[in-house]
């Protein structure tokens, strides 16, 4: 077994990551079917962005609520605002999905055009938003369950884990699988929401008020204007909502051929249908005079004054705790793509590059889904703890996504270029000022730990691809090395008695090397000198060619000896190539593993970490067919 460690490929890969070679036959083996259609893609990525319309028209009604129900009547030029928003982004990573069509988004662009450092900035702004979205959604949909049920509330975290588990067991199975399992939860929640706002249009003022009745208002008093921080606080609150546009072109190559185009319609209906929930929802928002109270969620209030409290007000609220506890599939289908485009930069771990077999990047998830459970257990499974942190991230990345498209454009020079840099450098401008807003108006509430964390990543990235620097140079990588050559070979075989696994193992070592050393390490107490003299009275009557060599150390230890006689073989045989060959059992049964006493990962871990010998672990399975 070897483990590669070098540079990438001329390609762009990391070594032992290449694809197969093109054959020009295509068959679903090659894994087209574990890929996404439009409709699919929808539904796997977009889940993020859906939910967040259970928070994003909340977050602006609680801020403008500030200066009474005044300030209330600018919800709906507030969310305009940021539909307007909205179109830009959507715009602007629909060109991005064209440009960078192996995925990345705000990575890739920022890569190509704004330089290695920028890059790896907008990466750690979206690994925080993914991994804090999975978290977030998980205990907002929880939250939601723990509402409905309040006996429950005392087990949230472990609801919360139990949820997380079951999205990443669904991830690990193949994103089309995680696509189709979420088709049903979104087509509802979407469906419920819409018919929502088609109701409420025909409503002349709310049918029930039931589930406000008897809560505290949160409306502010004796405010009679409306100041443009406030304005611009309720923007940047209302931002929330657009969480979740970037990961379709994060995804890309999760997408079926054409997957540009593919994932381009996919980012166009999840545009549409988000600007028009969130259009719709602060519609009603005016039409009913909403006022937000304590403990209810507006878009609760919404569905009563819609639907009336009755089965359709329910629908909606297990709606929206489904789609919430779901939503993390958003972050399950991109980070772990963007993952693996740093570690074929030679940013993170070359294993994030691997993929099983059903196109998974399965250690990608893994790191995701234990990252976001110990967030679940520090926050105690509270969403409030964790809303603070959420936005901070993907507004970066959306400002040097869109500083990166800038570039891009004046680059190309392509017909109408001027109007398509404008309109990125627009949405650049009204991002960073919501990130500055966000940012400063959320420090002490925690933001302060994304501060904190976004330059630990970037310099984690650089640590990493220094060290893949190192290794490389020391490989000689992108050299012609030296022609191979024949060294004499000595195998040293490491034995405690006779038996049908000894005899394979030097019958092993002597096809291997040109000489064999049977070595045997002898302890100082009395019956462990019996059992060597009884093994060298048995070795002398077997007689099988290869000399016994007995170590007696003073301590009770079995590797450092071994290792020890390892190393003086190398000084004194400096023209050999030395090999450790490590015979070991392998029960038939996995519960028989625990019988073992592991001398053999004892031995190889010394002669590992103190020599440069070559180790060898020769597997003897015991079946049932076994004489």
């Amino acid at each position: 077994m070897s483990i590669d460690m070098g540079k990438p490929s001329a390609a762009g890969r990391a070594p032992g990551t290449e694809d197969p070679p093109d054959t020009g036959v295509r068959t679903p083996a090659d894994g087209d079917r574990h890929r996404l259609t439009a409709l699919q893609g929808l539904a796997a990525l977009s889940l993020d962005a859906m939910a967040s319309v259970a928070y994003g028209p909340e977050s602006i009604v609680l801020v403008l609520a500030a200066a009474g129900a005044h300030g209330l009547g600018f919800t709906l030029p507030v969310t305009l605002a940021i539909a307007a928003l909205l179109a830009v982004l959507v715009a602007s990573y629909r060109q991005v999905i064209a440009a960078f069509p192996d995925g990345g988004g705000s990575y890739a662009v920022a890569r190509r055009h704004l330089g290695r450092r920028t890059s790896l900035v907008a990466a750690a702004s979206l690994i925080l938003d993914y991994v804090l979205n999975v978290a977030v959604s998980v205990t907002a949909g929880v939250a939601a369950l723990t509402s409905a049920f309040p006996e429950l509330y005392g087990e949230r975290v472990w609801i919360c884990l139990g949820v997380l588990l079951l999205v990443t067991a669904v991830n690990l199975r193949g994103v089309v699988e995680s696509a189709k399992a979420f088709l049903v939860p979104t087509a509802v929640f979407v469906g419920s929401i819409l018919a929502m706002v088609v109701a409420g249009l025909f409503r002349s003022g709310p049918v029930s008020t039931a589930s406000a009745a008897g809560h505290a208002t949160a409306l502010g008093e004796g405010a009679t204007t409306v100041g443009a921080l406030l304005l611009l606080k309720a923007f940047a609150a209302g931002c929330s909502a657009l969480t979740g546009v970037e990961a379709v072109a994060n995804a890309v190559p999760s997408f079926r051929a054409p997957a540009a185009r593919r994932a381009q319609r996919t980012e166009v209906a999840l545009g549409a249908l988000l600007g028009v929930m969130l259009i719709g929802l602060s519609v009603l928002i005016g039409r009913f005079h909403l006022q937000p109270v304590e403990g209810v969620t507006v878009l609760a209030q919404l569905a009563d004054a819609s639907f009336g409290h009755n089965a359709a007000f329910y629908v909606v609220q297990f709606a929206t705790m489904v789609l919430l506890a779901l939503a993390a599939n958003t972050s399950f289908g991109g980070l772990p793509v963007l993952m693996s485009l740093l570690a074929r930069d030679n940013h993170l771990p070359h294993v994030f590059a691997l993929k099983a077999d059903r196109q998974v990047h399965r250690h990608g998830v893994v790191w995701l889904a234990l990252v976001s459970a110990l967030l679940l257990v520090f926050s105690g499974g509270d969403t409030n703890t964790l809303v603070p942190l959420f936005a901070i991230g993907v507004f970066v990345g959306f400002t040097i996504c869109q500083l990166g498209m800038v570039r891009h454009w004046y680059g190309e020079r392509p017909r109408g270029w001027r109007a398509k840099a404008a309109l990125n450098g627009f949405g650049a401008l009204l991002t960073g000022v919501s990130a500055l807003v966000v940012t400063a108006t959320k420090f002490t509430e925690g933001a302060w730990l994304i501060v904190v964390a976004l330059p630990l990543l970037v310099l984690g990235f650089g640590r990493v691809h220094r060290a893949y620097a190192e290794i490389g140079e020391r490989l000689e990588l992108g050299r012609i090395p030296q022609a191979p050559r024949r060294s004499r070979s000595l195998v040293v075989v490491p034995v405690s008695g006779l038996s049908r696994l000894t005899s394979q193992a030097l019958t092993a070592a002597r096809s291997l090397g040109d000489e064999v050393l049977a070595v045997t390490v002898t302890h100082p107490s009395p019956e462990d000198r019996e059992a060597a003299e009884a093994l060298r009275r048995d070795w002398e009557l077997w007689k099988p060619g290869v000399e016994l060599i007995e170590l007696a150390p003073q301590t009770r230890s079995l590797g450092r000896p071994l290792s020890a006689y390892v190393r003086k073989l190398a000084q004194t045989h400096q023209d050999a190539q030395v090999t450790v060959l490590i015979p070991e059992t392998e029960p038939a049964r996995l519960w028989q593993r625990l019988l073992q006493n592991q001398r053999g990962s004892v031995v190889a871990h010394a002669v590992r970490r103190d020599t440069d010998a070559v180790i060898c672990r020769l597997r003897f399975r015991v079946t049932a067919e076994a004489r």
